[in-house]
This record gives structure tokens, sequence and C-alpha cells, in this order.
């Protein structure tokens, strides 16, 4: 089995239910409080340790009650968290979240720590006996730009989620052997809609253009899309499930295929499975709290989407 290397956030999710999302300037009255390890560096890393992966964490929590939580959940859900230290001075990182009665929700992220993940705090040691090293942009973008420049001359393949969406360097973008967009994500990133054939086929060429191997394209409810290099191209369509909560539902998704395709799997199988993964995990609550384990996916049985 190939090892992962994830480098990114970890936050602690304060959580509430609401009927409907409020609007600018309306108050409202949510249902319950909850405390729900997240961020989604550690959400990937915890999914696909629970699915039975080989992963490791890197990142920074503050000295403090949250950030000790946070290294127990990653230690419960079988990531190696050796390379998630506590930093003086920063409070761990925390997201406000709302989910509405249509599970869908709304989130303030608050980075914390997770900014003190300088870049000379990447070193070539993090890299050995790694096979893949997956981020996101929760963390200094410096520093995930250091390190994948670092990952690629080790030899690493490179997974980039960008995501909270922002444009990127040319540099980050050639160094990026799998980038997993979104929608929004992919028109921030190329100036084309995927929703239509020319928009998809003019954003995926100037990705490939400037270095980008593969590209994945997460459609919701919709499935996800897979295009190579080489102009293969892969559609799974997503499971009819009853929402409760899409929080982490993306993230899940990522360390499904990552997963699959660490232990030897093909695109495709990759593809579908991860697909599982997302629908199981829209059907609970919280992020890391959502997340399945492999026993969970084997077991599933659900409807696709036509």
């Amino acid at each position: 089995m190939k090892k992962i290397l994830v480098l990114g956030s970890l936050n602690m999710d304060l959580v509430t239910k609401v009927k409907v999302t409020p609007k600018v300037g309306e108050t409202i009255i949510g249902s319950g409080f909850s405390e729900i390890p997240g961020g989604k560096g550690a959400n990937q890393a915890v999914a696909i340790g629970k699915l039975g992966g080989e992963v490791s964490m890197l990142g920074r929590v503050g000295n403090d009650n949250f950030g000790k939580s946070l290294i127990q959940a990653l230690n419960e859900s079988h990531v190696h968290s050796e390379n998630v230290l506590m930093v003086d001075g920063a409070p761990t990182g925390t997201a406000l979240i709302m989910v509405n009665d249509d599970g869908d929700n709304s989130i303030v992220v608050i980075p914390g720590a997770n900014f003190e993940l300088k870049p000379d705090a990447v070193t070539t040691q993090h890299f050995d006996e790694k096979d893949y090293l997956l981020a996101q942009l929760e963390t200094p973008i410096e520093t995930i730009e250091a390190a994948f420049s670092q990952a690629k001359a080790a030899g690493l393949q490179t997974v980039l989620n960008p995501a909270p969406a922002q444009k990127l360097s040319k540099e980050l973008i050639a160094n990026t052997d799998l980038l997993i967009p979104n929608e929004t994500e992919f028109e921030l990133l190329t100036g084309f809609s995927p929703e239509t054939p020319e928009g998809l086929d003019a954003g995926t060429s100037l990705l490939f253009e400037q270095g980008v191997k593969a590209l994945i394209i997460t459609l919701g409810k919709n499935g996800a899309l897979y295009i190579g290099e080489d102009g293969e191209r892969i559609h799974v369509n997503g499971y009819s499930v009853k929402a409760i909560d899409t929080t982490a539902a993306g993230d899940s998704f990522i360390g499904g295929v990552l997963t699959a395709l660490s232990k030897g799997e093909s695109m495709k199988s990759a593809m579908e499975f991860a697909t599982k993964v997302g629908a199981v995990t829209v059907t609970k609550y919280g992020a890391q709290s959502s997340l399945p384990t492999f026993e969970e996916i084997e077991a599933f049985e659900g409807v696709k989407r036509s």
C-alpha cells in the first residue's frame, strides 16, 4: 500500500442547526450546539485513515484544549500525528458552521494556528517513504507552494484540492499532478464554466497547458468527472440519498479517491468507491463525525442517480 502525507488545516467545528440560512442582518434561533473535529486537511486525513489508508498529517494547532482534542481525533482514526505540533501564541483554528433543514451549510473559518505552518516547517524528511502529498488551501499558500516543489523533487505524486476557492500561482499549478476542484473552483481557476462542453474543454486545456497532469471535477449530486492528460474521461454518477449535512462531503470523496488509488485500484474504481464514501457522509451530521469506515462503505447499497 502506498503512503499518503496530508498537509493541511485542523479546526474545531462549532456547529448549530437552523431551519433556514439567515439573510444579511437577520437574527434567527439555532437548535443545539456541537464541537466536532474538522478542518479540510484533517477531514481528508481522517477519511483516509478510517477507510484503511496509510496516512500521516502535517499541520499546526494551538496549545489549548481544542488542539489536544484534534490530535486525539487523528490518533483514534489511525492517522499518524507526530508532525502535528502545538504552537504558543495562536489559538487552534475554528470554524463556525450553520446547517439548515435542507442539509446545506454556511461556514466561517478562523485559521488561528493553521497559519503558523510556515514554509520552513516543511523539510525533505517529511517526504521520506511517502508516495502522495495531498493539500488544500486553508494553510499559507507559500507553504503549500514550497511543499509541492519539494515533493515533486522527491518523486511524490501531488494532489491539490483548491478549496477554499482562490487564484493559484503558475508554479503551484505546474507542480500539481492531480487537481480536484468543484465547479466553482474550476471556473475561478480557468475563467471558464464547466457547465457547458465548450467551457469544460477550454478550462481543461488551459490547466493541462499549465502543467496539471489529471483533473477530477466534483459535481455535487451529479457525481464527478475525471479527465486525463491523454484525453481519457470517466464520469461517475452520484447516489440518491437523504442529505442530513453536506459538511465534509467533498473531503470524504477526496479521501476515498486517494485511499483507493493507494491500494492499487484503477481511477474508475477509485471514483466509484469515493462516490459511495461521499454519499454515506452526507447522511450523517458533522465533519469527522460523519466520515465512514471501510466496513460501512462495503455495506452501502445505494441507488445511483440516472
